[in-house]
């Protein structure tokens, strides 16, 4: 091991539960958030980059992080978007010839506190049974008082306004600006594998602030709409929710991924809710109900659409669900040219099951475009 010595340090849960472990490398520090965990086992970097994870404390279940090192191309954000790294087994040495940096150089250009030496077995089963809730991790093992009193006061994820402190704060444009497609992003915590998606089906892309509006997008005159995924609750994105009604209204193509599928439920007057635990890993398995297929998916979220509410809507159809615990994965209007998901089709990382999607609203978008054509 690098350092022989290594400071203890410790996780506090909300309700008062004590884990111990030790602090990577040299450092020292505190960190608080929400914390959850992430059964992937490999793609830690793009974990880490991902700003639906804003705020967040991550414990990796996989038993040894860091072992192959980090590639600068391999970021989904341009910095580290967690608050915090729990793990069992922290390698400071890697072993890949494509990397180009270890995982604890990655995480101190970041100034991200980590935790390691955690018996992450009983912790996730204790946040399993217990729920996601706040925690700090610390090497401060003498101010644990204090740190109950500041753990105390620090918000809750429910009514969490997030997207703000991912997005971007002006608008900037993705791919070849001589491409076939012009597509309307709005960023509340997009990951840069959309955008290439996107890009790759010749597509040039305008991405708009958290809270521009309908009009700001449509003065671009875009062929069509994408809402991204993000961190936080989504209730209290009130323009995001009013941007994705006069969409809507318009007839014009919409698709959301995650955060963006919420903003959409909501636009419809469907109501959501903060899970026990939520669904981060990359083998959630889908059912997609219009074509009986199965599908393996990437997941990160903590929040989830009301059934009942979207079964009784009339404007509104079930199109995918999750199968281990019948959750609404997938939707679209029936008189719309709109529909989301509640995963990641473009996974990084995770498998590619889902990438589908994408084909399916740039066919929408085709649509659209011969209807107007006709006209």
């Amino acid at each position: 091991m690098k350092y022989q010595s290594r400071k203890s340090a410790f996780i506090l849960l909300a309700d008062g539960t004590i884990f111990h472990g030790k602090a990577v490398g040299a450092n020292e520090g505190t960190a608080f958030g929400e914390v959850c965990f992430n059964t992937g086992m490999t793609g830690y970097q793009e974990i880490f980059t991902d700003p639906s994870y804003f705020g967040q404390l991550m414990v990796t279940t996989n038993a040894h992080i860091g072992n192959y090192g980090t590639n600068a191309n391999e970021v989904e954000s341009d910095s580290v978007k967690i608050a915090g790294l729990i793990c069992k087994n922290f390698s400071y040495n890697y072993s890949r010839d494509d990397a180009d940096a270890s995982l604890e150089e990655f995480l101190a250009k970041s100034n991200l506190f980590a935790i390691s030496d955690v018996d992450t077995r009983a912790l996730v089963s204790y946040i399993r049974d217990n729920g996601a809730m706040n925690a700090v991790i610390s090497t401060d093992v003498d101010g644990i008082p204090k740190l109950k009193e500041k753990l105390a006061k620090f918000p809750s994820m429910e009514g969490l306004e997030l997207a703000s402190k991912v997005s971007t704060e002006e608008p900037y444009f993705y791919g070849d600006e001589i491409a076939a497609t012009k597509i309307a992003a709005l960023d509340i915590g997009i990951k840069k594998n959309i955008l290439r998606n996107l890009a790759k089906r010749d597509a040039y892309i305008k991405v708009f602030p958290f809270d521009a509006t309908y009009e700001e997008l449509k003065a671009w005159a875009p062929d069509a709409y994408f809402i991204s995924n993000g961190p936080g609750d989504p209730e209290p994105l009130k323009q995001a929710i009013a941007t994705a009604k006069d969409i809507i209204a318009s007839g014009a193509p919409l698709f959301g991924i995650c955060l963006g599928h919420q903003v959409i439920a909501l636009a419809n007057g469907v109501s959501t809710y903060k899970m026990h635990n939520g669904h981060r890993g990359i083998n959630h398995p889908i059912k997609n109900l219009l074509t009986g297929k199965g599908e393996i998916t990437s997941q990160n979220h903590g929040f989830a659409i009301n059934r009942e509410e979207t079964e009784a809507h009339p404007e509104l159809e079930i199109t995918h669900v999750h199968l281990n615990d019948q959750t609404v994965a997938g939707i679209r209007m029936k008189n719309k040219n709109v529909f989301s998901v509640q995963y990641h089709p473009e996974a990084s990382p995770g498998p590619h099951d889902a990438e589908y999607l994408f084909d399916q609203f740039f066919e929408n978008i085709a649509k659209t475009s011969k209807k107007k054509a006709l006209v």
